[in-house]
């Protein structure tokens, strides 16, 4: 299951991007937006298990980014189920995760355009969600980036960090064009 683009090769995570993935997961800068303690590094590789099993039976979940003649893992671009209940679910969002060196080069976007794409064109779904603390803002101007549309409406209080400065979310959608 590999998507290319013109810099970058989605690609399953593999054993070797165990390392730089966990560093990746519980670093507190990159994941200050996603969890509002530090991720344990066990939590952070059942994660990475269980969406590479998903990309392998259900054919979506967590893809290692590549970049052409450069870094074997630059992160991640992910589609996966939302996992609580909320006006619009059921619902298949895409995301990203970058760890701070590979940040500002556009691999968020470009990764997360090809997952709309495999999403929209493979997959065959009507919609995809992309979500974030409402303080997350460069993950919502890759969301402006690729074209997702926002309605204040839509913002909800995230079930799993109530009481915490993470609780307040931004609901971005795409349509199948």
């Amino acid at each position: 299951m590999i998507i290319e683009t013109p810099r970058l090769r989605l690609r399953p995570l593999t054993d070797a991007d165990m390392e730089p993935y966990l560093a990746m997961a519980t670093d507190r800068e990159v994941t200050r937006y996603v969890s509002p303690i530090p991720i344990p590094p066990a939590s952070a590789e059942a994660a990475a298990t269980h969406y590479r099993r998903l990309l392998e039976t259900r054919g979506y979940g967590y893809w290692a980014i590549e970049v052409g003649g450069g870094a074997s893992f630059a992160g991640i671009i992910l589609l996966q189920d939302v996992k609580f209940t909320a006006a619009f679910t059921p619902a298949i969002e895409v995301g990203w995760l970058l760890p701070r060196e590979h940040w500002g080069n556009g691999y968020a976007t470009e990764g997360g355009r090809a997952a709309l794409d495999y999403a929209f064109t493979t997959m065959k779904l009507d919609q995809v969600v992309a979500l974030t603390t409402a303080g997350n803002i460069p993950s919502q101007r890759v969301m402006q980036r690729l074209g997702m549309t926002h309605d204040p409406h839509d913002d909800f209080d995230h079930p799993h960090t109530l009481g915490t400065s993470l609780q307040r979310c931004v609901l971005y959608r795409m349509q199948h064009p």
